[in-house]
């Protein structure tokens, strides 16, 4: 739609790629409720629920009004929270507050502190409509619910298609429920008895500031990103703003918002015109690598790196390409991929037979449709749906969160270093503890039963190691590892030292010895031949010089 005048204005991306929970949103978690919400909140400024909301105040309206159980309450709560950035140093100083706490009174006190813009934080719960089945159901509601209810759990299933990555999806989705968003942000003396809005409506200038949170602009084609409310001012006369009031006439307000909206210059649907020649074609497939990333065009503006159909190959890099990217990795099969830089979140959907090694994610990883895959990480949120037979060994300062469809995942800790991951660690705020890897929480309502998911057996694990060389300090697993896995490495190196000893003692000459070794190097390959190792080293050999994957 072409913008009025020289204003152009675009849905933000983040609050839909990290904000949206990939899956239904509760059941009362709705418009209807949101507005009933808002109205509570509004009526109670003075016992910290508006213009801030505290965790308190949002744990009683959620679990008592709501029928959230606590645990899905604060999800939203940290992760909205989480979503607007607080700088890294504090994200380290609110880990090593929780980890300090003895018990869960004590973190309930800790968690006490933390406030979020309650405008802002309705707009973000209403974004969860994203994957709502059927948006027009959830407009109709029931009275106000009283304690006495049950808490349910989130239902449904998530739908295969990914509208947390499609931005088109983002700004139709503001296009069908502007008006909708702007009521939930009206003052209740603008609101009629069916709480709905008027011709006559006025929007304070508070509330077109939390607008900004899901929509910026830019003047003409100056290059400057700018948020929704600075926008606003510049162009009084399209929006019905009132300086004397200090705010905003609706009508004329919705009707400049729709007329200036454009795809967004800086989303996914752009990143995908610029190519980077980072993987290999494979002889004897038809498949070829596509990886694609945006230009880095504000540094408010988070790049977006795409790459698809990576098969049978390793791909690692460490670039300033990927620092502080979102990543989405789409159809890799059978290969081995090492992002090794500070990431700002990271999507895994329908890979198969592939093992992924990050570095230090500051929001989310999800991983979606995939079959026997392994993910090494240290992020902020691990969350899985439709995935089996896949092992995630992760450092996560939050509870994995198993939605829909998911077989046969297990849990370990996260058994790997490269020489800047500390470094890194500490540029986006993840700290070793807390640590909750072993701790996953079923969110969904088909999520299934505890069974769908284990802890790695001890006798299963084994550390991986990152076979490139960098600078960098980090010589050892960060945190190190739990007692029960530890001990078993410490078995195993006993076992190797005890073969080595025998060795030593046989006394064999150098005949036997070299017939020994040559044994001894047959088996090994053999074993590399039948695990499918074989491929991982082989592909760790650099290509030949006419076909080197591109630095960037």
């Amino acid at each position: 739609m072409a913008a009025a005048g020289p204003v152009r204005l675009w849905v933000r991306t983040e609050p839909f790629l990290v904000g949206a929970l990939p899956a239904p949103p509760p059941a009362r978690l709705t418009p209807h409720y949101l507005r009933k919400t808002a109205a509570y909140a509004r009526a109670r400024a003075d016992q910290g629920y508006f213009p801030q909301l505290r965790w308190p105040s949002w744990r009683y309206i959620a679990c008592g009004k709501l029928q959230l159980s606590r645990d899905i309450a604060w999800l939203y709560f940290e992760l909205f929270h989480g979503l607007l950035g607080p700088a890294p140093p504090l994200r380290l100083r609110w880990a090593e507050a929780a980890a300090a706490c003895a018990n869960a009174e004590e973190l309930e006190r800790e968690r006490s502190k933390l406030s979020v813009d309650t405008l802002q934080f309705l707009l973000f719960l209403y974004v969860q409509q994203l994957h709502n089945v059927s948006l027009r159901r959830s407009l109709l509601g029931d009275e106000w619910p009283s304690l006495r209810t049950k808490s349910p759990s989130l239902p449904g299933k998530s739908a295969g298609e990914n509208k947390n990555w499609n931005d088109q999806e983002h700004l139709a989705f503001v296009q069908s429920h502007l008006l909708d968003m702007l009521e939930l942000l009206l003052e209740p003396e603008q609101l009629s008895a069916s709480s709905h809005s008027s011709c006559s409506s006025l929007v304070s200038f508070e509330a077109v500031c939390a607008l900004s949170f899901l929509l910026e602009g830019t003047v003409s084609n100056s290059g400057t990103v700018r948020a929704l409310h600075e926008l606003a001012l510049r162009q009084p006369c399209h929006n019905g703003y009132s300086k004397v009031a200090g705010t905003f006439s609706l009508p004329k307000l919705e009707s400049w918002i729709r007329s200036s909206l454009t795809p967004n210059p800086l989303g996914m649907t752009v990143c995908l015109k610029k190519k980077l020649a980072w993987a290999q074609q494979v002889e004897g497939t038809t498949r070829r690598a596509k990886i694609a990333c945006s230009a880095r065009v504000v540094p408010e503006v988070s790049p977006i790196v795409i790459m698809s159909q990576v098969y049978r190959q390793t791909l690692a890099k460490s670039s300033d390409t990927l620092v502080g990217a979102h990543v989405r990795i789409h159809r890799c099969n059978e290969s081995f991929i090492y992002l090794l830089s500070p990431l700002r979140s990271v999507t895994i959907e329908k890979c198969r037979n592939s093992t992924f090694v990050l570095g230090p994610v500051e929001m989310s990883v999800h991983v979606q449709s995939c079959d026997n895959i392994k993910v090494i990480v240290v992020c902020h949120r691990l969350s899985l749906s439709s995935t089996t037979g896949c092992t995630f060994h992760t450092l996560t300062p939050t509870q994995p969160l198993i939605l829909s469809g998911n077989q046969a995942v297990s849990f370990a800790p996260f058994h790997t270093h490269y020489p800047m991951l500390e470094d890194h660690m500490a540029q986006v705020g993840l700290a070793t503890l807390p640590n909750y890897w072993d701790s996953p929480m079923l969110v969904c309502k088909d999520s299934g039963d505890m069974s769908v998911f284990r802890l790695l057996p001890p006798s299963d694990f084994y550390t991986f190691v990152i076979p490139f060389k960098m600078e960098g300090d980090t010589t050892e697993t960060p945190g190190g590892l739990p007692h029960e896995y530890q001990e078993v490495l410490s078995q195993r190196e006993q076992k190797v030292q005890v073969w080595q000893r025998m060795v030593k003692k046989a006394g064999l000459t150098r005949d036997q010895r070299k017939q020994f070794q040559t044994v001894v190097e047959n088996k090994f390959y053999e074993w590399l031949v039948q695990t499918g190792n074989r491929q991982q080293l082989d592909s760790l050999v650099p290509p030949a010089t006419g076909s080197k994957q591109a630095a960037g």
